[in-house]
């Protein structure tokens, strides 16, 4: 190992260390991984849909009409989170290529925070009804 240098700044299978290059490629994974997360929200919201709108209302007495507007909620909420997912893929890369950052929409963060407190309240309706 040449002198100054560490395992942490020697690069996998030796070569020349491409600070820049490799920046730019961990931040494209991390973008990736990011747009597998809003894939896994979604399949959960779909998963949370079928839940709380099919299988709570055979499980319990409770009200079939919020039971079931929960799960329409809970599935629209998903395909929101596949949507969202794939426009913030494409707009972060882009925004890697040129060189810029990119924020969240601040609209669309604010909008899910109170579509999950008002589906935390139905749900909690759903409960308080049934018992």
């Amino acid at each position: 190992m040449a002198p100054g240098r560490t395992p942490d700044t020697v690069p996998p299978r030796g070569g020349r260390f491409d600070a820049d290059g490799d920046a730019t490629r961990r931040t494209h994974l991390a973008n990736e991984r990011t747009y597998l997360a809003w894939w896994r929200t979604g399949l959960a919201c779909m998963a949370g849909s079928l839940g709380v709108g099919r299988i709570v209302p055979a499980l319990t007495t409770g009200s079939e009409l919020l039971a079931a507007i929960a799960g329409v909620a809970f599935g629209l909420l998903g395909v929101a989170c596949f949507l969202y997912g794939v426009v913030r893929y494409r707009q972060v890369e882009e925004a890697v290529r040129r060189g810029e950052y990119l924020g969240p929409d601040d609209r669309f963060v604010t909008t899910l925070a109170v579509v999950g407190i008002a589906l935390t309240g139905l749900i909690i309706a759903i409960v308080v009804i049934d018992a």
